[in-house]
């Protein structure tokens, strides 16, 4: 007879009104942070990530810190993906997704995403938002499981929330956009969203998206270079706002995302739907 424990998975659990429990694959598992510790651990891990990796320019309090924070995470949830071979809690924090519903945005007076972007299309959408950002994964990670998890995270949150539309800022390295021509090209001509979604940059920031002809694109090769952030976001039915944004401090060109949850793949939520709908109402 064996001894092991089934995989916990959320067609196994107990739903939670206020949050869902933690979810494994193997030694992983993604939760929400319950503690100060694992929120520093989060961004100690965004620390290392955007700042040592990708060469984000840091400042006084950052460097002698080396924490990535900013005055949006305390009133957000942060996704964890924790190794549990390592530890059970903040030292085994290998992932993270920063997760700010319009309830709390409005505590701060604003979302992350209008210092780059208009975003009077959702402040006028009847439904709740959920921003989403300051996504990484330590490099040991970046596999298909961990990526999974977070997604199988956020689309629980989703349904735990009842979130309409999941939007935010997703990046592609470096702030030349002429390397990144072909992609930008392809993200507008392919997955521009509709005019009621479609968050527009900053005048005074944007850069444009359309940049090549379409029709010279090879487009298999566009999809294959493009973040797997993004290309996740897209097989979830995503759509990509007009205009694109240089941040000269992380050392990105963002452009806009806008999910609606009725569109989410198959694949990441569709055999949950009907439990986690109960378990609601």
């Amino acid at each position: 007879m064996s001894l092991e424990k089934p995989v916990r998975s959320l067609s196994t659990l107990e739903l939670e009104r206020d949050g869902f429990p933690e979810l494994r694959g193997g030694n992983l598992g993604v939760r929400i942070a319950a503690n100060d510790a694992e929120r520093d651990a989060a961004q100690a891990l965004r620390y290392r990530v955007f700042y040592e990796e990708m060469g984000a320019r840091p400042d006084e309090r950052t460097l002698r810190t080396r924490r990535d924070v900013d005055e949006f995470d305390e009133h957000a949830d942060h996704l964890l993906v924790i190794d549990h071979a390592i530890s059970s809690g903040a030292k085994g924090v290998v992932g993270t997704y920063r997760l700010l519903q319009g309830d709390n945005a409005r505590k701060v007076g604003r979302f992350y995403s209008s210092g780059e972007y208009d975003l009077s299309p959702l402040t006028d959408f009847p439904g709740r938002l959920l921003e989403v950002g300051r996504s990484c994964v330590d490099p040991n990670y970046r596999g298909r499981a961990a990526m999974q998890l977070l997604w199988r995270g956020i689309a629980s949150y989703i349904f735990l929330h009842r979130v309409d539309v999941l939007f935010g800022c997703a990046s592609l390295p470096g702030t030349d956009p002429v390397p990144l021509t072909d992609e930008l090209t392809y993200l507008y001509h392919n997955h521009l969203a509709p005019p009621a979604l479609r968050l527009r940059a900053l005048p005074h920031r944007r850069i444009e998206m359309l940049r090549g002809d379409p029709n010279l694109l090879d487009h298999r090769r566009c999809l294959a270079r493009l973040p797997p952030l993004i290309k996740g976001y897209l097989r979830l039915g995503g759509y990509i706002g007009d205009g694109a944004v240089i941040d000269e401090q992380f050392n990105t060109t963002d452009v806009a995302v806008i999910v609606k949850s009725e569109l989410l793949a198959d694949k990441y939520y569709r055999h949950y739907e009907r439990r986690l709908r109960d378990a609601l109402d």
